[in-house]
């Protein structure tokens, strides 16, 4: 039983919670209001933002408020250049059920001008065009005095040593002249910036438990360059992006200079070897599914590493493991080997397959990334009860692929290019002569802020001395979330005498999409898709478009669309079409 002193307690937080929630909204509304005269919206945002909240005051307690709701906008005011305003105040008295309010009324006056700017970088700095080029273009000359832009200006001045390693700078001169009876402001910045440090060797701190050369491998930048934050940084994020740490400390600070050259210390905490997650999505394509992956992120000193992954729906289930042997540089090179089975049934093809392969990723010095690769496929099919076979293929093939996006989850303009070719030859543990060539280009730009364009192409050919012993997974599909919206998924393709789609020679696939950001996090489109699996690059291609909405959810833009499949004779009608994931 709880003691009553509880009870009573607690009673009273009831009351007293009750009697905030009935009491009178306008109890607690703003009661100062800024009124300026002429159009200076920027002012009274200003003014209101210095004065802040002022609630629940009587009359007489906002009359002794008066003097510094007064000096308040005042400075606010200045902060924008104006030195002079006129500024009066009168409180309107509120009844039973209004609030007493204190009115501003202000007239700001003629503002102060910049009659002149002179901004001078000395020492080292001054030869380096990465510092002093687009320095911040205002306050300049003829501008009314902002003394937020002029403190932009001299931070970014700072700022910029930080980055790029001159740490003896000082400002020689720093001052801004303000008459207010003559209404004219002058701007001096004089920095000198003395010599710029340089980096010094990476060391890394006992414990990490790997081999040295790994590590050392992660270290992009030479012992003896110009010092740059951006170059610490990037260690930093290459390290946390390789899986094999939990904590990374990065000291390279000025004090443990010697002549200027600074040492890098790194100190490591592993992280766990192992984890497992698991995961449900939905698509329209294949519906609910299943996802899970388990992983070993260390598996000796080399930072080999290995996991396996495993995907679950109705119409395809798959489950894959590989090994990874990181290369030089261990951020984008790396050897894998692959093995994997998938069961696909979609649209009357059926089909099992089984795998086992390696790739070797490289980044080419253009930044491309290569992926050679040499895989075995073994395949046994069924396509509508008509046409059933296995293969066995030896694929060796090469990839190149390139992406680039100003942001990872919610970009504003980037592409990708994507291109893959494999081949198989009869004389080489294969069962059919096959020449695969697939081709990817996305591109997305925004403009005014919230006016997205999106494009996409997508072209595929399949070369060979018997189309009928290719398997499914190597003939083409289209229709569906991610190629013609309108359609179902891969219905798109020529079909056999009992209509069923049997998959084509050549892929032609092409979309726009127009998107309008309309509130935070919140997008409409509209959007048209044309393509088709066909056998002939001169067969009719089908036609789709509609509209949809676009939420970007913490972990990645869900699209939803409604689209109208405009060509009845390829099973065009209406669809809804929901999916999710990057948009390049």
């Amino acid at each position: 039983m709880l003691p009553i002193k509880h009870v009573v307690t607690s009673g009273r937080l009831r009351l007293l919670a009750l009697l905030i929630l009935w009491a009178p909204l306008s109890v607690f509304a703003q009661q100062v209001e800024v009124t300026i005269k002429g159009d200076y919206p920027k002012l009274k945002e200003n003014a209101e933002a210095f004065i802040g909240e002022v609630e629940g005051r009587s009359a007489s307690n906002l009359r002794r408020y008066a003097s510094t709701a007064v000096n308040q906008a005042s400075r606010a005011l200045r902060a924008l250049g104006y030195y002079s305003p006129q500024i009066d105040w009168r409180v309107e008295e509120g009844d039973a059920d209004e609030v007493s309010h204190l009115i501003l009324d202000i007239v700001p006056g003629e503002p102060v001008k910049v009659v002149s700017r002179s901004v001078e970088i000395r020492g080292a700095a001054a030869s380096d065009a990465e510092f002093t080029d687009d320095l911040p273009e205002h306050p300049k000359e003829g501008d009314v005095l902002n003394h937020g832009q002029y403190a932009g200006l001299r931070d970014t001045i700072q700022t910029r040593a930080r980055q790029r390693g001159y740490f003896d700078g000082t400002f020689v001169e720093k001052s801004l002249k303000v008459n207010p009876e003559t209404r004219i402001a002058e701007i001096t910045l004089v920095y000198d910036s003395g010599e710029r440090y340089r980096l010094g060797d990476v060391s890394f701190e006992e414990g990490h438990w790997f081999e040295t050369g790994l590590l050392e491998d992660f270290v992009t930048f030479e012992p003896g360059i110009p010092y740059h934050a951006d170059e610490i940084a990037k260690l930093n994020r290459d390290l946390s992006n390789s899986g094999y740490f939990s904590g990374i400390d990065i000291d390279a600070v000025p004090s443990s200079a010697v002549d200027r050259v600074i040492p890098v210390s790194v100190a490591l905490t592993r992280r766990d070897p192992r984890s497992v997650s698991a995961g449900v999505g939905f698509s329209t394509d294949v519906g609910p599914r299943l996802r899970g992956n388990w992983r070993e992120h260390w598996i000796n000193p080399m930072g080999h590493k290995r996991g396996a992954d495993a995907e679950l729906s109705a119409p395809r289930q798959n489950v894959s493991a590989w090994y990874e042997l990181p290369l030089e540089p261990p951020m984008t090179d790396l050897i894998r080997l692959t093995a994997g089975y998938q069961r696909e049934d979609i649209e009357n093809v059926e089909s099992e397959l089984l795998t086992f392969g390696q790739q070797w990723q490289h980044e080419l010095d253009s930044g491309w990334l290569q992926v050679l690769s040499i895989r075995w496929e073994g395949e046994r099919f069924n396509i509508g009860d008509d046409e059933t076979g296995t293969s066995s293929l030896f694929l060796p093939g090469a990839g190149y692929s390139k992406l680039y996006a100003d942001s990872a989850l919610d970009p504003s303009k980037g592409y990708r290019f994507q291109f893959d070719v494999t081949g198989a030859h009869r004389a080489v543990l294969s069962t059919v002569d096959i020449l695969h060539v697939n081709a990817l280009a996305k591109g997305l730009y925004t403009v005014f802020g919230n006016h997205r364009f999106l494009g996409r192409v997508q072209v595929g050919a399949v070369a060979t001395n018997s189309f009928e012993d290719v398997p499914p997974s190597l003939r083409f599909f289209a229709g569906g979330d991610q190629s013609v919206r309108g359609y179902g998924y891969e219905t798109l393709s020529p079909e056999n005498d009992n209509g069923v789609p049997v998959g084509g020679r050549f892929l032609l696939v092409s979309s726009g999409e127009y998107q309008y950001q309309f509130a935070d996090r919140w997008r409409a489109a509209v959007f048209v898709d044309h393509g088709n699996a066909i056998n002939d690059p001169f067969d009719p291609l089908a036609t789709g478009a509609g509209i949809g909405i676009r939420w970007i959810s913490p972990v990645g833009p869900l699209r939803l669309d409604v689209a109208k499949g405009l060509d009845r004779e390829f099973g065009g009608g209406w669809r809804i079409h929901f999916s999710m994931g990057p948009e390049l």
